[in-house]
């Protein structure tokens, strides 16, 4: 996938270059370019982003995740059995 769009940014950087003023230069990076790519990106995540957030909700309902104060805690606790 990455490839694919290197391969996009480069030939838009060319068709920008060809252009005849900056502005229109950049205009044409921004809406052939980086506004598409960042777009597929987004899209393309979109169920990673989903997967992540419920294995994240997952955990926290069966409080597999310790607040800081409890990882103290057994912090303490283990330091105290091994003495």
């Amino acid at each position: 996938m990455y490839i694919i769009a290197i391969a996009w940014i480069y030939v838009v950087l060319l068709m920008a270059v060809t252009e005849p003023t900056l502005t229109a230069s950049i205009m044409t990076f921004l809406f052939y370019c980086v506004f598409p790519l960042a777009l597929l990106f987004y899209l393309i995540r979109t169920p990673q982003r989903k997967r992540l957030r419920q294995h994240k909700e997952k955990l926290t309902s069966n409080s597999l995740v310790q607040t800081p104060l409890e990882k103290e805690t057994n912090i303490d606790v283990v330091s105290k059995e091994s003495t």
